[in-house]
């Protein structure tokens, strides 16, 4: 389900309709007075978890707090009010259940055993209208942990995204190794949204340096499919259109046979087995081998 999904809408995918929530009141107002016993029967099944060690052994001004805000949390419940600040607030407990990493499993598990404690209470206070307040009450039960979940799950994304972005910059780092020349040395695994960035990136930098050569090494880089190769060609070219020559280094045998059998036209672009073959066309392109010579010489 989209997060932008109002509450109307989740409700109808749920079947919950206003006689549910008529429901739902109903058994509110007899549960309510049995709210005390009901968390501390509940409690006393979490303690028998290890997550309960982990999240409130010792802790017992914890442990109040959390009880007390679960009593809270029953009453908003049982009001039978799901609107957009319902919503709202079960989000927000997706968002702590996030910030503490609570596991999924115990959080599923958890609302399978209050639903069942509810159960068993109504079944004992209204014998002969339990059924229909317990499928409600499970019902809406499902549409709250939906909303704990997603904003859980959400979070989690961004999570990775943000991850995802941080290891972009990290493992993307264009690099002047001589006047005019640039280095970007690629590792792990090529994607398409990566070569995206790479392009950017690369590009940006040849336009701040005025760089005159590009070399793209791609010795860490293990295996390239079609559309990445294509996307590595794609770079060089925008290269030179710039006016930057492109060099491809750390072509390995294995790669080489990929790129022939997967038919990608490299056309003019220069490509090297070693870094240092690439270097050295390098500081020829921008005349710099022969002053590099003499360095080796000794002279100035």
């Amino acid at each position: 389900m989209a997060a932008t999904e109002n509450i109307q809408t989740v409700l109808r995918k749920f079947e919950v309709d206003a006689t549910d929530l008529s429901l739902l009141k109903k058994a509110g107002e007899l549960l309510i007075p049995e709210m005390a016993g009901f968390v501390q029967d509940w409690y006393g099944w979490l303690q028998m978890q290890e997550e309960y060690q982990y999240f409130f052994a010792g802790n017992a001004e914890a442990l109040g707090r959390v009880q007390r805000q679960q009593l809270e949390h029953w009453r908003s419940f049982f009001s039978g009010e799901m609107d957009e600040r319902f919503a709202e607030s079960r989000r927000y407990i997706g968002a702590v259940h996030a910030r503490i990493d609570l596991p999924n499993d115990i959080y599923l598990a958890g609302v399978s055993k209050a639903v069942s404690l509810l159960g068993d209470r109504l079944g004992k206070l209204a014998p002969l209208d339990a059924g229909a307040m317990v499928t409600a009450l499970r019902k809406c039960a499902y549409v709250e942990t939906y909303y704990v979940l997603d904003e859980i799950s959400r979070i989690q994304r961004e999570k990775i995204a943000q991850h995802s972005r941080a290891v972009m910059e990290v493992s993307t780092p264009v690099t002047p190794i001589w006047e005019g020349i640039l280095l970007l040395p690629l590792l792990g695994i090529i994607d398409s949204a990566r070569t995206q960035d790479i392009m950017n990136k690369s590009l940006s930098k040849i336009a701040e340096l005025r760089a005159k050569v590009f070399v793209l090494d791609i010795s860490g880089v293990g295996a390239l499919d079609t559309a990445v190769a294509n996307q590595l060609i794609k770079i060089t070219k925008a290269t030179r259109l710039m006016g930057c020559e492109a060099i491809i280094s750390g072509i390995s045998p294995a790669i080489a046979r990929t790129v022939v059998e997967l038919g990608v036209n490299v056309g003019e672009v220069k490509t090297t087995a070693t870094l240092r073959d690439a270097f050295e066309i390098a500081l020829r392109l921008v005349g710099a081998d022969k002053r590099v010579h003499a360095l080796a010489e000794g002279g100035v």
